[in-house]
């Protein structure tokens, strides 16, 4: 069994992979956020742009965040603070293309449309 990659403890198969497959929607913004994760480290560009906010779907593309996944190796997600029910604030730990550890740091605001989450927006966090 696989260890899901967004560090939730449980296996893939039992955490974030019925969300990629369609079987049911995430439930929270931070279920969908670890869902989110995972979709970079497996990778699924198409499940990303499916959970990105359609009003926002126009400034990424499928193809991009499917790279973005492809040429890091994701290695950890820390749930740093949820502020609120659609805000969580995390850090995604990868090593890059060229083989630096990078850490991303972000306030991510996600939005109920139609009883699903959706990614809307993130602040990059110093």
């Amino acid at each position: 069994m696989n260890k899901c990659p967004c560090c939730s403890g449980k296996t893939y198969e039992a955490c974030c992979k019925p969300y990629h497959t369609k079987e049911k929607n995430a439930p929270t913004a931070e279920a969908l956020m670890r869902s989110r994760y995972s979709a970079f480290a497996i990778p699924n560009g198409k499940y990303l742009m499916e959970t990105t906010a359609p009003s926002k779907r126009q400034v990424h593309n499928t193809k991009d965040l499917q790279e973005w996944g492809e040429s890091n190796q994701w290695t950890k997600l820390e749930i740093i603070n949820k502020p609120s029910l659609n805000k969580v604030e995390f850090k995604a730990y990868y090593t890059d293309e060229n083989g630096r550890e990078q850490i991303h740091h972000e306030l991510s605001v996600f939005k109920m449309i139609q009883n699903r989450w959706f990614y809307v927006s993130g602040e990059f966090l110093e």
